[in-house]
């Protein structure tokens, strides 16, 4: 496994630690929301991108890799510029970058309101300002990136849609922010759910996604992730 970055580390050993102190032994409860599907959604053909961002993009990725009709996940920093695209520069929360993650798929196989039910539903919590779990930050803020006019009006159509029934409880506070430009991130982010499952900050915080994803959405689930790095 690659070195991380020493702030990375810290985040990490001190996630861990405050976990461990409220719960010894950590278990995958259910965190998934569940949501009804978009009212509106794509007319699109052809191979999609999507960009997302929903806090440390591991975990992200690592749903979105084990989702039938997509074809690729990365890693990687949207919202900035690409003078600012670094880890450890996106980490200041001051370059307008989020951690996100950049989604190639299929829209016969899957759509983008699909994506975007299982990005509100499993993959985290749309009701946080800024934050993730233990992520501060606005790097880590709730954010649909569309690539296109029509994934921005689903979005937002999507959005209204959820306050409306009220699925949440509390406001959903993700932006939408068309127009922005994707940067993929360093190599040892990418994969990193898979390559690493006994990492202390993916056990204790990402694992469960996937197993919601596997639990709420069994046909859109496929075992055997699709890699970057392979």
């Amino acid at each position: 496994m690659p070195r991380l970055p020493t702030r990375l580390l810290a985040a990490i050993t001190l996630t861990l630690a405050a976990t461990l102190l409220f719960q010894p032994t950590p278990t995958y409860a259910d965190q998934a929301v569940t949501i009804p599907a978009p009212t509106l959604d794509e007319t699109a053909s052809g191979t999609q991108t999507a960009i997302l961002a929903g806090g440390c993009f591991w975990g992200v990725q690592g749903v979105f890799q084990h989702v039938k009709g997509v074809t690729s996940a990365t890693s990687g920093y949207a919202g900035g510029k690409a003078s600012t695209a670094q880890y450890e520069t996106v980490g200041t929360g001051t370059t307008g970058h989020a951690e996100a993650v950049k989604i190639v798929y299929d829209p016969s196989k899957i759509s983008y309101g699909h994506l975007l039910q299982i990005y509100f539903s499993v993959v985290h919590n749309p009701t946080e300002l800024n934050r993730q779990g233990p992520d501060t930050g606005t790097q880590y803020r709730s954010t649909i990136f569309p690539t296109t006019a029509e994934q921005a009006k689903i979005a937002k159509a999507y959005i209204a849609q959820l306050d409306a029934a009220k699925s949440f409880g509390r406001p959903i506070v993700t932006t939408v922010e068309p127009g922005a430009k994707f940067y993929k991130a360093e190599d040892y982010h990418q994969d990193f759910l898979t390559l690493n499952p006994d990492y202390p900050y993916i056990f204790v915080n990402d694992l469960a996604k996937v197993a919601d994803l596997k639990t709420h959405f069994p046909k859109d689930y496929k075992s055997t992730p699709v890699l970057v790095m392979n």
